[in-house]
């Protein structure tokens, strides 16, 4: 069956390949090593597709600012007081024509390597997805690789005004950037930028704070910050024009995607314009949105995003149900909020950006995730994303530089993910590779049972009150139905799981007396009664979840 439910698969393209364990603190390209583009081979690919992957999102592909000298190559040295960690950001684009060079093994040919890449993933029956950067760049951004007749970024600005529609930047004439850090940073030569430009945080004065996102400055499309957010869209701002002219330039290359990094600090204006000039060149493109705001969610949707981030409602229910904070009843209001968009909402556990479920700082066991994976793949017909390094367990406990002991995987150092590592090397332990097996056991189930697929889902808690640490569900596509049990707690439980009438009426279940069903976690085979209000025993293993599959 040809599955329309995505499953993403993140990897920190840098950090996924790298087998070096010197682990350094700080440690340069050379001490610690860095993951490549040829890291993912054919054999690579195929482990990925095996666990039901239609999507990688290969994170760090545009080249982005770093301390590492790529000058050599023609490539602009970055100034390191504006550059966060040995390896830097993603986040801080210095051209977005061009590929990182840290993930070529020949620099001169990392354009090459990209597109082979892309071949290769495609071949492997994947798609593409990459990071789109709109709202902020570099401090020092400045495109090399641009195509002729391209104007750079702040090319034709009038730094003198703090505010024009057609200016690609914000500014603050007269004022010199005097952030809190030392501008030497060990350089001959200071940093200097005058007059300043507005920090990407929306911080629109000359001297940003340590917690502000100092290495980058934003982009103006054409919201008058200075005058209370005024939009100024008519004539169209020059941003506008420059930044879809960049999506369609990374389409061309055979992208299939793109995962849009604070998508809602963009106004929905130009969302709306440069979707439907991408999709109308590319119509089978898809648009991942991080919004964070639930208000503007349908804002967002409606300006051409496919998909957006349940950062703030399922995420953050699921990770306290896992932390033990939040009763499993509060996952039903998680997906009611945004029950209208469903199909518009990827759920995930983990990324770049937020802790490890193993780490101290959420869950301290990856077996806490089994449960919250249940919920987040088989609930609903939306995409649901895997971070590598998730399916084996991975801590993130490590102090890597500029990172610091977080509970998160760095995006600022050269460093290798001890994990993806011993997966490699075929050292993954007994307990690491029972996870991955059920990992691929759910994602299997998700991509390949119809009643997930195209079926319809009805959410049994609330005739289930009793229950604070289980979760129980059906779904059901004609007559193929699943009872997905899912046990939060660390203890066997047995959940006697009352079906409601209402459930039989919206389902069109039929009541029998003897089901013959089978667990397709465990394979095991059982016979149920099937009555309206009644209930149906199910044994759960601790932190485990049944399947359970059946004709009615």
């Amino acid at each position: 069956m040809e599955s329309n439910k995505l499953i993403l698969y993140q990897v920190f393209t840098r950090l996924y390949g790298n087998r070096n364990t010197t682990r350094k603190e700080n440690g340069t390209i050379a001490e610690n090593g860095c993951g490549k583009m040829n890291d993912f081979t054919p054999s690579a690919l195929k482990k990925i597709r095996e666990m039901g992957v239609s999507h990688i999102w290969y994170t760090g592909i545009i080249r982005h600012a770093t301390q590492t000298d790529y000058s050599s190559y023609g490539i602009p040295k970055n100034h390191p007081a504006i550059v966060k960690g040995r390896a830097g950001s993603p986040y801080a684009i210095t051209d977005y024509y061009d590929v990182d060079p840290d993930l070529a093994v020949d620099v001169n040919k990392r354009m090459q390597e990209f597109e082979q890449l892309i071949e290769r993933t495609h071949k492997a029956g994947m798609k593409v997805i990459i990071d789109f950067v709109p709202n902020h760049v570099a401090r020092q951004y400045h495109s090399i690789c641009k195509p002729e007749g391209v104007k750079d970024l702040g090319e034709e600005d009038n730094p003198q005004l703090g505010f024009d529609p057609q200016n690609n930047f914000y500014y603050c004439p007269g004022q010199r950037f005097t952030p809190y850090f030392d501008l030497y940073h060990g350089e001959k030569d200071p940093y200097e930028e005058e007059p300043a430009k507005a920090t990407g945080n929306d911080c629109f004065h000359n001297a940003p704070g340590m917690n502000d996102w100092y290495e980058t400055v934003k982009l103006n499309y054409g919201l008058d910050y200075y005058a209370g957010r005024i939009g100024h869209f008519n004539p169209i701002p020059n941003t506008w024009g420059k930044m879809t002219d960049i999506l369609l330039f990374w389409a061309r290359k055979g992208v299939d995607g793109f995962r849009c990094d604070m998508a809602e600090m963009v106004p929905a204006d130009f969302w709306q314009w440069a979707t439907d000039k991408v999709k109308f060149a590319y119509p089978g493109i898809i648009f991942v949105g991080e919004v964070y705001d639930p208000s503007q969610y349908r804002t967002y949707i409606g300006a051409g995003f496919d998909y957006l981030y349940d950062k703030v409602g399922m995420y953050d229910t699921l990770r306290e149900v896992m932390r033990g904070n939040l009763s499993t009843q509060a996952i039903t209001g998680a997906w009611q909020q945004t029950d209208d968009i469903r199909n518009h909402m990827l759920y995930f556990l983990e990324n770049h950006d937020e802790q490890r479920i193993a780490s101290s700082f959420f869950a301290g066991d990856a077996r806490k995730g089994i449960p919250a994976l249940a919920v987040s793949a088989l609930l609903q017909q939306n995409p649901l994303m895997i971070y590598a390094g998730q399916e084996f367990g991975e801590k993130g406990m490590d102090k890597e530089g500029f990172s610091g002991h977080d509970g998160r995987t760095t995006i600022f150092d050269y460093w290798s993910v001890d994990t993806l590592v011993r997966a490699a090397t075929r050292k993954l332990t007994k307990d690491e590779k029972a996870l991955k097996e059920i990992y691929n056991k759910l994602c299997q189930i998700a991509i390949t049972e119809k009643a997930v697929i195209e079926g319809v889902s009805f959410d049994l808690m609330y005739v289930n009150g009793q229950y604070h640490h289980q979760y129980a569900f059906l779904r059901k596509a004609g007559s193929e139905t699943l009872l997905v049990v899912a046990n939060f707690e660390d203890l066997p439980a047995t959940m006697d799981v009352t079906i409601p009438a209402h459930a039989f009426d919206y389902l069109n279940l039929k009541e029998k007396k003897n089901v013959s069903a089978i667990d397709l976690m465990s394979g095991r085979q059982l016979k149920r009664q099937l009555h309206r209000d009644c209930y149906v025993s199910v044994d759960v293993e601790p932190l485990g979840v049944v399947v359970l599959k059946f004709k009615a």
